[in-house]
């Protein structure tokens, strides 16, 4: 990953990623050095409690780093102030949204929030970048639904097409697929590759989907117990990284599949 600093579009250096607290700190990964390229899908992989949705949240700035500097577009996030950083990145989280009455289209509408007036008027252009989500996500015969009428694959493109409306460089999504079946997973999974294809927007996402990202992702994030990984799939199956992604008792990495496979002893 390591390449041209203008191809760059996120960085980190010496980061140190956990959670401060009066009396200590609670470090969940250390020494995180990465360089991402513009026009990328990026899979963040590793166990359960690994530091996965910790370093997104460190990277969009929800929280602080312990240590080190994460940048974008070679500017440190510290110096950029939330306006601006709500428009070079866009985060989708797996939280459950609040029920109300809102309807899809009112939800991507609030991906302008970083364009509109404090009144939060949509103006034409604003309208047309919400209507070019809708139409990226395949889901603008649902613009009048509610979205608590959505199954969890719908609301899952209309979170994506929200941060698609955001119209941001960087969208970055924690476990996009956590609550869906084999079929939408890789329906997600192929929305997503299409629009870095289509888009040149660079997308990163923690999954527990090793398999399809091998499959669909351009570069890897890969956490392990003492080190953290990074380059193309193959380039990691060539390092062994995914030897000792999971306890060897219940799944094998099979090199030649290119994927985890049950250990049938």
């Amino acid at each position: 990953m390591k390449l041209v600093s203008e191809h760059i579009i996120l960085k980190t250096e010496n980061l140190s990623i956990g959670y401060q607290s009066k009396k200590a700190q609670n470090v969940v990964a250390s020494d995180i050095d990465i360089a991402i390229e513009k026009g990328k899908l990026v899979a963040v992989l590793g166990k359960n409690g690994i530091g996965k949705s910790t370093l997104l949240r460190t990277i969009a700035k929800v929280q602080k780093p312990l240590k080190g500097q994460v940048f974008i577009n070679q500017k440190n996030i510290e110096n950029i102030n939330s306006l601006k950083l709500s428009k070079l990145l866009s985060l989708v989280l797996t939280e459950r949204l609040p029920e109300s009455q809102i309807t899809v289209f009112e939800l991507v509408a609030l991906g302008r929030q970083p364009y509109t007036n404090w009144i939060d008027k949509l103006v034409p252009k604003d309208v047309e970048k919400i209507n070019w989500a809708l139409a990226q996500t395949e889901i603008e015969h649902l613009k009048d639904a509610f979205f608590y009428e959505l199954s969890d694959g719908q609301l899952q493109r209309v979170l994506i097409a929200r941060a698609l409306a955001q119209d941001t460089e960087l969208i970055i999504l924690d476990e996009p697929t956590a609550h869906l079946d084999l079929h939408h997973t890789i329906k997600i999974f192929s929305l997503l590759k299409k629009l870095v294809e289509e888009t040149s927007k660079t997308i990163i996402l923690s999954s527990h989907e090793v398999n399809l990202s091998i499959q669909f992702a351009d570069e890897m994030i890969l956490f392990s117990e003492n080190k953290i990984f990074t380059g193309t799939p193959p380039k990691l199956i060539e390092q062994n990284a995914f030897e000792n992604l999971f306890p060897k008792d219940i799944i094998n990495f099979n090199k030649e599949l290119q994927q985890f496979v049950i250990n049938r002893k």
